[in-house]
């Protein structure tokens, strides 16, 4: 700012010279983003200076103040300028003008317009903020939206950018203040006019960091897109929701199925009025689908209706195919679909769209890893949707499973989808991953999946199982006392910690009987401890840990002192101790101290009497084996997959007979001889 004398700079706006004009404005495009200086310039009355030449002027002196008023209104100042005759004068030079500097202004004024109610705490004039700022102007304009997603194949890296970025604060604004009915009609047209497939080039292209902000936005909308689908009810009073679920049923060819039933001699006018199984003939469970997409909402009904809609006479053709089996035997489709939704939901990770924003631009900032943050496949959704459906499909008939073996199927589709679109590489085209997950040969897939177990059997789950020894179990080697060492036991009721003190580690464990002192837990207030807990522990519990002091473990049971008015010893039935008063006025102090072995026994006493004080575990060791015990019940059942002769190379093996057994065996789950 130093050196320009801002009144001569808006006197020179207004000359008659187009040379005057346009030097002054070049200037002005530097320092017009100060808004110290922007105070100063619209002071001296320049803003309307401005406008005009918005409105009025041609060639760089045109792009010179689109840019000006850009950056202006970047700072959030000359919004009272900015009137439907401005809009539609931006809107005009986007549709009809060639000329890139004068494109990217007139975009980046555009962005600033429909994203002021996500930018600005000020209030606007109604209509003149947000996407209803535009609709006037599109209206003249039409092909608006057409020329805008047609920026997106354009040479210039910054024209692309710009334009990319105005079609996300469109697509964030209608989302976000459109209702139900309107903003998915606007995303339809986006998506009609191809702007997936363009984003989608723009992803797997080279000149990814010019483009790295706005796509990643983009990535995070669609995302968006999906949880605010999935999110809506399924709701039969709705419309367009019953079309979708009449036209899946009737794309199912009903006809046949009700020929079908009289030809087994039942009344043909009476089967076209009602088939009682005509839900559950589609795949459902029950004869009330809407129900049935609670988990997965409208965007499972979007995705089985995409399915039903390309894929018509293969959806016909299996329903005729499998309504001759038994119905325990049919593939059941439409569980299927949502289940396959399901799968990508989580494979994506949609709900965490959020979180990811935000690590996602540090990630960007330091310009490295972009391709493991762009997921160009997102995009494909219902391509890779009908592609995890068909490998349902392939699966179902090739194991010869049936509606028990359902969970089977999926979880091996999961681990397909993991190892195939989780592995494929940003530039990966999706028809290969297309080809790939059609092609996977399922001994393959059989191998992956013993693969995964093993390694999570060895590497963890097999570890613990040989630690054997739990909290308490084992006497304390680490001395509380010179020459003396602690055994501490948890009661059968587990409401006592009952220890003692010994001159020596006894071969076998002592009895209760042998352990004078207790502890009842229920006046337990906290502990403390030097082990590190998990870092995302929210769980605001009374354990608390401090920063290592020694290479040495250290946990203190701390409890409330016994108030004048309580007796000592017990408490008797019912009643714990220091139970008169507020614990608020009750002293706390150390009532017991361990010292465990290693870190490893330490996170397995801290996290045991946390689970005593009815709290969730912390540490990440613990948290670790948790999550594992809970999923390996369903990695074990899927070993009992059937699969016939066509999974197998040669001779498949045969089925032992248990001719002459009975139930009278046991084995040991650790080996051994």
């Amino acid at each position: 700012m130093e050196g320009l004398n801002i009144s001569e700079l808006v006197e020179r706006l207004g000359s008659e010279e187009d040379a005057v004009r346009k030097m002054a404005v070049f200037k002005l495009q530097g320092s017009i983003g100060d808004p110290s200086f922007a105070d100063i310039f619209i002071a001296e009355g320049g803003l309307a200076k401005l406008r005009y030449l918005t409105l009025h002027a041609t060639g760089n002196t045109l792009a010179y103040t689109l840019t000006s008023f850009a950056r202006l209104l970047e700072v959030d100042k000359g919004w009272e300028y900015v009137d439907q005759e401005l809009v539609e004068r931006i809107v005009e030079l986007i549709v009809t003008h060639p000329l890139v500097n004068i494109l990217r202004g007139a975009m980046s004024i555009l962005v600033s317009i429909v994203s002021r109610p996500h930018t600005s705490g000020r209030s606007s004039q109604p209509g003149l903020f947000g996407f209803r700022a535009l609709k006037p102007a599109i209206a003249i304009y039409p092909q608006f939206l057409e020329m805008l997603v047609s920026r997106l194949s354009s040479a210039d890296h910054a024209l692309c950018a710009n334009a990319l970025q105005l079609i996300n604060s469109l697509m964030r604004d209608s989302i976000t203040n459109e209702d139900e009915t309107e903003w998915p009609k606007f995303i339809k047209r986006l998506q009609d006019l191809g702007v997936i497939r363009a984003v989608y080039v723009l992803m797997q292209g080279t000149a990814l960091q010019d483009h790295a902000h706005p796509l990643i936005e983009f990535q995070s909308l669609t995302k968006l897109l999906l949880r605010k689908w999935r999110n809506v009810p399924v709701d039969l009073e709705k419309p367009d929701h019953r079309r979708a679920l009449k036209g899946i049923h009737l794309a199912s060819n009903p006809e046949k199925a009700t020929d079908k039933s009289s030809e087994n001699g039942d009344d043909t006018r009476r089967s076209r009025r009602h088939n009682p199984e005509k839900w559950r003939r589609l795949g459902f469970e029950t004869e009330t689908p809407a129900t049935e997409f609670q988990e997965m909402g409208f965007l499972g009904m979007m995705d089985l209706t995409d399915y039903v809609r390309k894929h018509q006479d293969e959806f016909q053709k299996m329903l005729l195919e499998h309504s001759t089996k038994p119905p325990e035997q049919r593939c059941p489709i439409a569980r299927a679909s949502l289940a396959i939704t399901s799968v990508l939901y989580e494979h994506f990770e949609v709900d965490k769209c959020v979180t990811e924003d935000a690590k996602s631009y540090l990630v960007l900032e330091s310009r490295s890893n972009l391709d493991k943050v762009f997921k160009p496949l997102l995009l494909h959704w219902s391509r890779l949707h009908v592609a995890g459906l068909h490998a349902f499909f392939r699966l179902w008939k090739a194991t010869g499973a049936d509606v028990n073996d359902f969970d089977k199927i999926v979880e091996l589709v999961r681990i397909l989808i993991e190892s195939v679109v989780g592995g494929a590489s940003r530039t990966k085209d999706i028809q290969d991953v297309e080809e790939e997950l059609a092609d996977f040969e399922y001994q393959r897939l059989r191998e992956l999946q013993m693969e995964l177990l093993e390694l999570t059997y060895e590497d963890a789950w097999g570890q613990h199982l040989r630690q054997s020894e739990g909290a308490g179990a084992k006497p304390d080697s680490k001395r509380s006392a010179p020459g003396s060492y602690k055994y501490v036991q948890l009661s059968h009721n587990r409401r006592y910690l009952h220890f003692a003190d010994f001159d020596s580690i006894q071969d076998t464990p002592p009895s209760l009987d042998a352990l004078p002192n207790k502890i009842d837990l229920s006046i337990v207030s906290s502990v403390v401890s030097n082990v590190t807990a998990s870092p995302d522990d929210s769980s605001g519990s009374t354990i608390k840990t401090l920063p290592h002091q020694s290479s040495s473990t250290k946990i203190t049971i701390h409890g409330y002192a016994p108030s004048s008015g309580s007796h000592s010893g017990a408490p008797q039935k019912g009643q714990g101790h220091n139970r008169s008063g507020s614990r608020s006025t009750q002293k706390e102090i150390p009532l017991l101290t361990l010292r465990p072995q290693s870190h490893a026994v330490a996170s397995e006493w801290l996290d045991g009497l946390l689970m005593l004080l009815n709290q969730q575990p912390i540490t990440a060791e613990t948290n670790k084996l948790v999550n594992l015990i809970s999923n390996y019940g369903l990695k074990i059942r899927l070993l009992n997959v059937r699969f016939d002769e066509a999974a197998f190379v040669g001779e498949p093996p045969k089925v032992p007979s248990r001719e002459g057994l009975d139930e009278d065996y046991y084995y040991d789950i650790f080996g051994g001889a």
